[in-house]
């Protein structure tokens, strides 16, 4: 094969890391492991549903003082069209976990090194937002009457969550500080900026923007639980050295 040739398929190549992987099964086991502590955290966080209300009534009151845009603008835009409100609720309900499994998934097999960070920050990330869940239980602004907000899953569909918080054996509808759904999506795309080097990697982002434009319009979440998530995301990532990429990588 020519020297030039050779030089080329070596720049397509798929970019490695001399890190080893970690043995799959303990992996498994691990996330499996951290999944179910974090579900029965939150489960166990149920309840309490006076001290939500009110600290919903405060962040409102909070976000309005500090002159935060409010999120029925995000919600009216939305509002206009049943196929756009309808597909921001089919994001919110099955883009969330999947994406992360799948960012993870990647890691593990293409970039070992940059797995290890992602996880350990991602663990850490989610630690904090059970603390939180747990010491400020807070009512999403879809239940929030002073909001004036819709509950567009409820009225549009798709919807994740029970009838009610009480009846709800899924999830703690009381846990809407931080926002675990912009906090990972926040950390995938951070992760797959981190691990590649391609051109357009900053594109990355608009996971995380769309993420945040779908919680706050479909009325789960306040400004400040995004704001709060990516706070404990930086704690996290400065707690966690990111890997370098190796010197010479191709670029994807």
């Amino acid at each position: 094969m020519r020297p030039r040739m050779a030089a080329g398929i070596a720049a397509a190549e798929p970019e490695t890391t001399d890190a080893p992987r970690p043995p799959l099964v303990r992996e498994l086991v691990l996330v499996a492991a951290l999944f179910v502590v974090y579900k029965c955290g939150r489960l166990f966080a149920n309840g309490h549903e006076a001290r939500a209300f009110g600290n919903a009534g405060r962040v409102w009151d909070l976000e309005r003082a500090v002159h935060l845009p409010g999120e029925g603008g995000v919600q009216g835009l939305l509002l206009n069209s049943g196929t756009v409100v309808h597909a921001a609720n089919a994001y919110y309900a099955w883009v969330h976990f999947p994406a992360t499994v799948a960012f993870l998934v990647w890691l593990y097999w293409r970039r070992p090194a940059h797995y290890l960070w992602a996880r350990r920050a991602l663990a850490l990330l989610t630690a904090a937002a059970l603390a939180l869940h747990l010491l400020v239980p807070l009512a999403p602004p879809r239940m929030l009457a002073a909001a004036g907000l819709v509950d567009t899953a409820r009225v549009y569909g798709p919807s994740v969550y029970g009838a009610t918080p009480e009846t709800d054996s899924m999830a703690n509808q009381f846990a809407a500080m931080p926002s675990l759904h912009f906090g990972w999506a926040l950390m995938v795309a951070i992760g797959l900026i981190a691990a590649t080097r391609g051109r357009w990697r900053v594109l990355w982002l608009l996971h995380p923007l769309v993420t945040l434009l779908v919680v706050v319009g479909t009325a789960n979440h306040y400004w400040l639980d995004a704001l709060v998530a990516t706070v404990l995301l930086v704690t996290a990532l400065v707690l966690v050295r990111v890997p370098p990429v190796r010197a010479g990588a191709a670029p994807r």
